[in-house]
């Protein structure tokens, strides 16, 4: 029987250093780069805080006008990567479609030189909500949506492609909020993942694809959704009581609470409750809302458990009519910056990480003939 190890899964352990972010050590207990998350969600757009952690300064007006100006003129896709987003099923996972079409734009836009690491990055940045709705329109609606909108940042050009229409502010304000919030959270399992593939002197967009293909597990990302699906099917508040109490009693896995790192509270849970709050007078919910805020005060009140960033984004999300598999390809536009950096990090210093394991097998021994085999 194998040996339990402590700091299994290497939770609580140091694997390497960055300057990026830190996760339940100062401020509300998540930072980018020194400034608390809840400052820039108050005070930034998402491009100022991609800037920030990608060229390790906030921009200054003209410098995020510049930016803001880039990556509307990176949005389009080569016709080679919309032929293949045509052919991949209405019934694929969005989180697969993002990784083949991460891929696929490696195949057609190498980074063939690691000075390239910027405009890779931004080229991502951009494009990443052009594949996921050009995918989900024509798989869906049957439509060749235009990705290359005039839209001031990347989450109004994500709701303008979604819904075909510009997004209103108060939307598109939310969506600032929700990326900032996503952007970084240093050596997270998708991150970790993207340092090791950049540890092998790997190009960008395999460590990407790789970061891709570890969030899409649902211990790590998804979440959001499995929240959305949880939620949705009650009819009240107090109906939401009943049957998650009956859920705790069978030992069911409830998405949305508790974290690995944070153990009282997440920052940004706060910060996208209110947000959802908003929403959810705006459209005048009466349900949805009142049903997330008791399955908080039940988890708490009999597991000690809290919200995490994900919870409350699923019914913010949801009154902003976004469906339910996009929910966890939106992390993925957000999160690209802080996997970037890590990359551009790791190259920075490199050495290629390579733990070793505790063996739990056979001892040595010899190969028996085959007639002696059971």
């Amino acid at each position: 029987m194998a040996k339990q190890l402590s700091g299994a899964g290497l939770r609580g352990q140091v694997a390497g250093k960055t300057a990026l972010s830190t996760v339940g050590k100062s401020g509300s207990g998540l930072t980018y780069r020194g400034y608390d998350v809840k400052d820039l969600a108050q005070n930034c757009q998402f491009e100022e805080v991609a800037y920030l952690i990608l060229k390790g300064k906030l921009p200054n007006q003209s410098e995020l006008d510049a930016y803001k100006t880039k990556l509307r003129g990176m949005r389009g896709l080569p016709t080679a990567l919309k032929e293949v987003l045509e052919r991949i099923p209405k019934d694929a996972h969005p989180m697969d479609v993002l990784r083949t079409g991460c891929s696929m734009l490696g195949n057609l836009e190498m980074e063939t030189s690691f000075d390239q690491q910027q405009d890779v990055t931004d080229r991502m940045l951009a494009c990443f909500p052009s594949i996921i709705c050009y995918w989900y329109r024509f798989s869906h609606d049957g439509v060749r949506v235009d990705v290359e909108t005039d839209d001031d940042s990347i989450g109004g050009h994500f709701l303008h492609m979604l819904h075909g229409e510009k997004p209103r502010e108060l939307h598109e304000q939310v969506m600032h909020v929700s990326l900032i919030l996503y952007a970084e959270h240093e050596f997270n399992a998708s991150t970790f993942t993207a340092r090791v593939c950049a540890s092998t002197l790997s190009d960008m967009h395999s460590c990407v694809t790789g970061a891709i293909g570890s969030l899409r597990g649902p211990l790590h990302g998804g979440a959001n959704e499995a929240a959305m699906e949880m939620i949705e099917g009650f009819t009240s508040a107090d109906d939401a009581e009943e049957k998650m109490m009956g859920m705790l009693e069978r030992k069911e896995k409830i998405m949305g609470f508790g974290h690995a790192i944070y153990s009282e509270s997440d920052p940004r849970n706060e910060i996208i409750k209110q947000w959802s709050e908003k929403l959810a007078a705006d459209v005048g919910d009466e349900v949805l809302y009142p049903v997330s805020v008791r399955c908080e005060e039940v988890m708490w009140r009999e597991k000690k458990l809290f919200c995490n960033a994900d919870f409350f984004h699923a019914s913010a999300y949801n009154f902003m009519g976004i469906p339910t598999p996009l929910f966890t390809p939106i992390f993925v536009m957000s999160r690209l910056t802080g996997w970037a950096a890590h990359v551009m990090e790791q190259r920075a210093d490199n050495r290629i990480i390579r733990p070793s394991a505790e063996y739990t097998g056979e001892e040595l021994r010899p190969v028996p003939a085959i007639s002696e085999r059971a």
